[in-house]
């Protein structure tokens, strides 16, 4: 008895494996015809700041469709610089240029700017509109207790942190730099303008502070610091061996400022970040044919 089921056992196993094998080979059996094909890991670094969602969301949502899986690295700007040239982090999206040169000369044999997301986009020290008499960075001069000496900045090892630090020294200001996550600066910032309270901070663009409170940027007239940036895709060099698709896409990508600002602002009121992206791909899917090469 034992040996009859054993040997039904044997032959029912044989019949499932012909089943299964006849359905692959004539493309039954399989409902996605293939698109679940499993092509590897692509890790993508992303920085605390409103700006790095939108366009990781997409091309994250893009090379998923291309057959990849995706993992997310959250980390500063410099530790993702830093798992780029090892190889643990094989994209960024958000390399604001020319405030990230130092990362490139640093890493230069083992990471590449792959392509331009946008251009434009404008940083540097912001007050309120209702604060008169700064209008340029030489008006601080003198003014330092206008602001109790503070100038609220991002998160400590970010570029621009360290731009601020060069820029309070080379100017003689009397100003310390209280570093905290880029919400921080924002809620303290918030709580002076809720109170029409002097208040100077780190602005950029793309950000919603520039719809939500009525700000200017102070004018460097010296040229040395805040200009306008250009953001880069960053990718390790492995990726354009490794994961050819994913580097010629990403050699493509291009996306307006004004679509990044806009998606800032739908996820901050509350939208999934993912839907978001995906309504962006739909709305644009002539612009993602193209940075397909299809």
């Amino acid at each position: 008895m034992k040996k009859l089921l054993i040997t039904l056992t044997a032959f029912a196993l044989i019949a499932l494996a012909a089943c299964g094998g006849s359905g692959d080979s004539n493309g039954e059996g399989s409902s996605d015809n293939g698109s679940s094909e499993d092509k590897g890991t692509i890790t993508m670094g992303v920085t605390p700041w409103t700006s790095t969602v939108p366009p990781t969301k997409i091309a994250k949502l893009i090379i998923e469709d291309m057959g990849y899986t995706i993992e997310e690295t959250q980390a500063d700007v410099s530790s993702i610089f830093m798992g780029l040239s090892r190889g643990d982090i094989d994209v960024f999206m958000d390399s604001w240029m020319p405030v990230h040169q130092n990362y490139f000369d640093e890493y230069e044999d083992s990471i590449e700017s792959t392509s331009i997301s946008y251009e434009d986009a404008s940083s540097g020290l912001v007050v309120p509109t209702y604060v008169e008499g700064i209008e340029t960075t030489a008006d601080l001069e003198g003014k330092e207790d206008m602001f109790g000496n503070e100038i609220y900045g991002i998160e400590e090892g970010a570029s621009a942190t360290e731009e601020i630090d060069n820029f309070i020294e080379a100017n003689n200001l009397d100003f310390e730099q209280v570093n905290s996550s880029e919400g921080g600066m924002i809620a303290e910032a918030q709580r002076k303008i809720s109170n029409e309270e002097p208040v100077i901070f780190y602005g950029w663009r793309p950000h919603t502070m520039f719809n939500e409170f009525d700000l200017k940027v102070i004018e460097d007239e010296s040229g040395e610091f805040f200009e306008s940036s250009t953001i880069h895709v960053v990718t390790n060099n492995q990726v354009s061996e490794d994961h050819s698709d994913v580097y010629d896409f990403l050699s493509n990508w291009s996306i307006p400022i004004e679509d990044v600002e806009e998606m800032i602002v739908k996820i901050e009121n509350g939208q999934n970040e993912e839907e978001v992206a995906q309504e962006w791909i739909d709305n644009n899917q002539d612009k993602v044919d193209e940075m397909l090469g299809n």
